[in-house]
Parts: structure tokens; sequence; C-alpha cells
């Protein structure tokens, strides 16, 4: 058993917040308990992104300031984990030696070892092993533990990890390996002991979460399958999935969004651009005629609401092309999306491209953003006056007098109320905002 507090601190996407959940898990099982801040712990672990630059520069600087702490408590384990670690834990070591181990994305249960062994010598190790892929179907995934901590409400379930689509921008292959999926009943399992401890809303996590299946060795299982059968389980009220990847999108997962109560209607479909020599020199394997015949089959199912992520300033990218992403926002009018400037990842094929002036990149961002946020108000100002199925999270941020949840579509709402955490209940949109609505409940619930 190892004494003191641990602190967790994260970067990135949903499945590093879910990795570093697992990390917890691990830590409490050797007796550890969360320490409020990272100067006052026994061991900090920094898991890391590497989708962007930003978040590297941010671990970096944590790294800094770490050193202080490890000053004045020599006995202070720090580990390195995730993405930014499975790609530069030589970088790591010469910038950062107060390091005590580097962790990659597919070793997290190393870390209960690599812990007791920083304890004992204080040498710095590794590990950062991928599985490596044998043929069409890979077994090896990671090893996850069920946790007994506090029950959550609402939890994410990776159900996949790695990719098979090598994007030109994307580092993901690199730092998470080839696409496997884990078997279904594992899955099964896993929820079923989140719905026995309160879960009522699912999210499944994957880096193109609809090609699931393709790789068991117990056979091929559709995603949409997997997910009729999770609608199965007691308990669990809400589905949702992120992120797809267009080319994959089948028709018996618009039907299950269509016919399936339990299943939500909101998708997040990720766009990168409206331009289709930009989608051909990104190496995404769709085009925008059949982009936008999947957004349309979906936008046709009642109160479906749609979000997505556009990459401006990618190399090459024209004025012209940026018109075409421009222009197909106007016309397609996404609920909300994620907007970025194009950000070289070393080790990816854009990255040795020339690339487009960061002055540019930013001006066209500030004008999708600026577009994208009228659209957003205009849409959620259209819900004003619809009654929405809520699924109560607890007291708001904002006014911990009001209670906040969201909505079927994910859309949050803020709304006054005496209503407990896990409660479905209904709610007017009474008012809009950028970030989502405002509401009162209605005379029943749900």
């Amino acid at each position: 058993m190892v004494s003191g507090g641990y602190k967790v601190i994260t970067w990135g996407c949903q499945m590093n917040v879910e990795d570093s959940q697992q990390m917890e898990a691990y830590l409490r099982g050797l007796g550890m308990q969360e320490a409020q801040t990272a100067e006052g712990a026994e061991v900090v672990l920094l898991n890391t992104c590497s989708v962007r630059k930003k978040p590297e520069d941010k671990a970096f600087s944590m790294l800094g300031a770490l050193v202080s702490a490890k000053e004045k408590n020599p006995s202070l384990v720090i580990g390195v984990c995730g993405c930014m670690a499975q790609l530069r834990s030589s970088e790591i070591r010469r910038r950062a030696p107060h390091v005590d181990f580097v962790v990659g994305t597919g070793q997290i249960s190393q870390i209960p070892a690599l812990i007791g062994e920083a304890r004992r010598s204080r040498k710095f190790k590794v590990a950062d092993a991928l599985p490596e892929r044998k043929g069409a179907v890979v077994t090896d995934v990671p090893q996850r533990i069920l946790d007994r901590s506090p029950a959550k409400l609402k939890a994410f379930v990776p159900i996949q990890y790695g990719c098979d689509k090598f994007c030109a921008f994307c580092i993901v292959p690199s730092t998470r390996g080839r696409e496997r999926s884990r078997p279904t009943e594992e899955i099964l399992e896993e929820i079923k002991f989140l719905a026995a401890r309160g879960t009522k809303e699912v999210t499944l996590l994957g880096q193109t979460v609809n090609s699931y299946g393709k790789n068991l060795l117990e056979g091929k299982v559709p995603f949409a399958r997997l997910l009729w059968r999770i609608a199965e389980i007691p308990g669990i009220e809400r589905i949702r999935y992120t992120s797809p990847y267009p080319r994959d999108f089948r028709a018996d997962l618009i039907a299950a969004h269509r016919d399936c109560p339990k299943v939500m209607e909101h998708c997040h479909l990720p766009l990168q651009s409206g331009d289709d020599i930009m989608l051909r020199a990104m190496k995404r394997l769709y085009d925008v005629a059949s982009f936008t015949d999947i957004y349309r089959n979906l936008r046709s199912i009642p109160g479906m609401a749609i979000t997505t992520d556009v990459i401006v300033g990618f190399p090459g990218e024209t004025e012209g092309m940026f018109r075409n992403t421009v222009s197909l926002m106007e016309t397609l009018r996404f609920d909300s999306a994620f907007m970025f400037a194009y950000s070289p990842r070393p080790g990816t094929p854009a990255a040795m491209l020339p690339q487009v002036p960061f002055a540019v990149k930013r001006r066209r961002l500030r004008e999708l953003i600026d577009l994208q946020n009228s659209i957003t108000c205009e849409l959620n100002a259209a819900d004003v006056g619809k009654t929405f199925e809520v699924l109560v999270e607890g007291p708001s941020q904002k006014d911990p007098l009001l209670l906040k949840g969201l909505t079927r579509h994910f859309k949050t709402i803020h709304f006054p109320g005496d209503c407990e955490a896990g409660e479905i209940v209904e709610v007017v949109a009474e008012r809009a905002h950028l970030w989502g609505l405002s509401g009162s409940l209605t005379s029943g619930k749900s």
C-alpha cells in the first residue's frame, strides 16, 4: 500500500478523461486518497494530450511548476501519462529530469508497479508499448478495472481503442495504436455494473466509434446492434456516443436514433472541411456530398441536433476553399461546433507541407466562430417554448439556486426546482443563450 494523497491532472478528450478515472481507480486501490493540490500530493500524474500544441505546452509548464514541489518533498512521485507521453518520452526526460516515469496510453495498468519502483530506486522508467496488429483481429485491448468509488449518474465507457483512418493531420494512430474493439459482453457487463450503482446515462467512446466491432474475435458486431443491446440493460435511460466517422455511418445507425427511445437525438458528426479538395488532402475518406446525405438523413429525425468539428488553415487551404467551408456551414446550420486553426503535429504528413500563415488562420477561425455562434443562438432561440425531457444533474455552477441538466438533444438547460439528481423531468425552455437554455419545470415529471 502507498500512503499519502494523489493528484491526476488531465488535458484532452473524453477518452483521456476516462483514462484518468482508471488511473485514479488504480491509485485508490493502493490505499490513496485524492489530494486538494499537486503540491500537497505524494503522487502526481499528468495525463497529457497531443492533438494540438497548446495542451503539450500546458503539460510542460505544469512540469516546470512541479520542480519546487519535488525539491520540498523529494519523495514525491511524478508520472507523465497519455498521448504526449506515448510520443515524447525522451524529450520529457530531457526537459523534466525530476519525472520518475512515463506511461503510454496502452500501459495504464503498469502505474501501481511503477510507483512502487520509483519509491524504491528512483530510476527513470518508460512503459509505452502499444499492441501490434496481427491480421484483421485485434483482441489485445487495455484491461479495465471496475472501481467501487461513488456512483456516477453519467459515465464514459470506451468500446474501441486506436484508429485505422490515418488522417493527414492526426497523431492518434501513433499515440493510441491500431483500431481494436472491446468484446461485446465485456462492454455490456461494465454497463450493467454501472447501472446497478446508479448510472443512468452512458457515452460510448471510440476514435471512430461507429466502426466498432469489425475486428472482434467473436465475429463482426455492428455498432447499431451494440446500441440496441445496451438499451436492454435495466436502469440505463440514455445512450450517447462520440465520435463517429462519416464514411462508416450506416442506415441501421440512423434507424437506431429514430427507433430506439434510449438513443439520444444528438450526433457529433465531424466535418473538418467543407471543400472536397481539402478533404482529400486531409485524407478524409468521404466528400461533401456524402457527408451532406448523412446530415440530412439525421436531420429528418424529429428533435435531432447535430454538432461538428472544423479545421481552418490546413496546408494548401486557399481563400476559395475556406469560403466553401463557410458556405456549407451556412447551409447545414450545425447546432454547435468545435472549431480550430490547424496545428502541425510532428510525425504527421501534413506537418511537412507548406503552412498557411498564422494571421490568415486566425482571421478565418474568427470568422467561422462568429458565424457558428450566430447560428447556435438562432437554433437555441427556436427551442424557446418547447418542452424537453431533462436528466437532472444537480445544482448549476452558474447559479447554485438553479438546477441544470441535459436535454435529449444535448443542450444544457438551467431551471429552478427541488428535484434530485438523477430524476428525469420535463422542462419548458423560456430563454435562449449561446451556451444553451433556461426554463422552468412543467407540472408533471416524465
